[in-house]
C-alpha cells in the first residue's frame, strides 16, 4: 500500500499523465477539425454522432483520474422512479452550484453512468475555446462560449440554443449560474450587491445571473427537454479536501449530489418571472447547503422533501480508453524522448527538455482552469449583467 501510494505521488507518473492525456487530446482535436470542416457542413447528425465518441475518449481521461486513480466516489440523493424514467433519455438543462475546484468533475461521475459523458455542454468563457485539447474539444462539441457582452451573448445563445436541443441523441447542457466560483471575497460582494438591488441575501451561493438563464429557456420550450436542480457538496470534515491537485496524487474524494428533475413547464414566462423563479431556487439551493454543513444530511432542516439515497457502480470503458491512451502515447513517445535526451547532442537534449516542460504546463493550465480565481469582479459585472 505505500509503494502504491509512493507511486501516485511520484512526479515521473504525473508526466506521463501528462503526455498521455495532452497528445491524445491534440490526436482527437486533429480528427474533430477533420470532421468539423469536411463532413459537419454536410451532415451534423452523422457529425455529432461520431464526435460523441471522440469527445468520450478524451473526457474519461479525467473521470479515470477522479474515480480510478484517486478511487473517488458519489453518493447521489434522486428519486429513483424519476432517475429511471428520465435521467439519460431526454436532453436536460443543468443548474449547478459552483461551490468547489472539482465539483464539475465529480458531476461527470454521474454522466459517465448514465452514458452521456461525451455529449456534455457547457457555458463557457470564450478565452477558454483556445487553450490546446480541452478548449478546443469543447469548442468542436459546440459548447456555448460567451463574450461577457449581453447584446453579443444573447444572439449567440439564441442561436446555439436552438442547435443544441436538435442534437440526435441525449444532450445534457451545464449553466453554473452564480458565474464564477465561490469564495469568502466574492461572496461578500454578491450580498452587497443582492441588498442594494432588494434580492434574496445567500450564505453559502452568489447571487445567480439570471440573463443567461432567462435567454436559454424560451427556446427549450416545447422541446423534449428538463431543468435539473443539482447540487454538489463534500462534507467539511472529509480530511481530503476536494482539489484537482489531491485527485491527481491519488486522493479519494467523496461527493454527494442532490438532483432533481423540473419540467420546464414549472417555470413561469417572461424575463422577469423567470429571474424570480430562478432567485427561489437558489434560496433552496442555500438551505439545503446549510442543512448538509451543519448536520451533513440535505434534508434534515432545509424543508425539502427527503428523497432515495443510492450509488451507481462504476463502468470500466474509461479504464480500458486511458489504458488503450497510454501504451498508443507512452510506448512511442518515451522512446524518442530518450532518445532524445540520450543522444549526446545538446541540441536535441534541450528539445527533450523543452517537450518535458511543454508538458508540465500544459497539465499546470488545465488544472488551473478548475482553481479559483483570486481577483474578483464579481459586484462589478453584476451590476451590469443582473437584474
Amino acid at each position: 500500500m505505500e509503494v502504491l501510494t509512493s507511486v501516485k505521488k511520484s512526479s515521473v507518473i504525473h508526466l506521463m499523465f501528462a503526455i498521455t492525456f495532452f497528445t491524445s487530446g491534440l490526436i482527437i482535436n486533429f480528427f474533430q477539425c477533420i470532421l468539423y470542416f469536411g463532413l459537419r457542413p454536410f451532415s451534423k447528425y452523422l457529425y455529432r454522432k461520431i464526435n460523441y465518441y471522440l469527445c468520450y475518449s478524451f473526457y474519461c481521461q479525467l473521470v479515470f483520474m477522479a474515480e480510478w486513480w484517486a478511487g473517488s466516489d458519489l453518493i447521489l440523493y434522486i428519486d429513483k422512479d424519476d432517475f429511471a424514467k428520465y435521467f439519460g433519455n431526454e436532453h436536460g438543462y443543468l443548474l449547478m452550484n459552483h461551490s468547489y475546484e472539482t465539483d464539475w468533475l465529480i458531476g461527470w461521475l454521474l454522466c459517465d453512468r448514465v452514458r452521456l459523458l461525451g455529449n456534455c455542454k457547457a457555458y463557457a468563457k470564450k478565452s477558454i475555446q483556445y487553450i490546446p485539447t480541452l478548449g478546443w474539444a469543447w469548442k468542436f462539441a459546440e459548447s456555448i462560449f460567451l463574450e461577457r457582452s449581453w447584446e453579443k451573448d444573447k444572439e449567440k445563445i439564441k442561436n446555439q440554443i436552438k442547435e443544441l436541443v436538435e442534437y440526435p441523441d441525449t444532450m445534457w447542457l451545464l449553466l453554473y449560474p452564480e458565474g464564477t466560483r465561490f469564495t469568502p471575497k466574492k461572496l461578500e460582494a454578491s450580498q452587497k450587491f443582492a441588498i442594494e438591488k432588494g434580492l434574496p441575501v445567500l450564505k453559502y451561493h452568489l447571487t445567480p445571473r439570471t440573463k443567461g438563464f432567462t435567454a436559454s429557456i424560451p427556446h427549450m420550450r416545447g422541446k423534449p427537454a428538463a431543468i435539473y436542480d443539482i447540487q454538489i457538496a463534500f462534507k467539511p470534515s472529509d480530511p481530503v479536501k476536494p482539489t484537482m491537485k489531491n485527485l491527481l496524487l491519488g486522493k479519494p474524494l467523496e461527493g454527494h449530489m442532490y438532483a432533481k428533475r423540473i419540467p420546464i413547464e414549472e417555470v413561469p414566462e417572461g424575463d422577469e418571472a423567470a429571474a424570480e423563479w430562478l432567485h427561489k431556487l437558489y434560496q433552496q439551493k442555500d438551505r439545503m447547503t446549510e442543512s448538509f454543513y451543519e448536520t451533513g444530511d440535505f434534508f434534515a432542516t432545509s424543508g425539502v422533501p427527503r428523497t432515495d439515497t443510492f450509488k451507481l457502480k462504476r463502468r470500466y470503458y474509461s479504464l480500458i480508453n486511458t489504458i488503450f491512451w497510454t501504451v498508443v502515447v507512452l510506448v512511442p513517445m518515451l522512446y524518442y524522448l530518450l532518445r532524445l535526451l540520450l543522444s549526446g547532442s545538446i541540441i536535441y537534449f534541450s528539445i527533450g527538455v523543452a517537450i518535458i516542460i511543454l508538458f508540465y504546463l500544459l497539465m499546470d493550465k488545465t488544472l488551473g482552469m478548475s482553481e479559483i480565481s483570486k481577483g474578483s469582479s464579481y459586484g462589478a459585472e453584476n451590476a451590469t449583467k443582473n437584474k
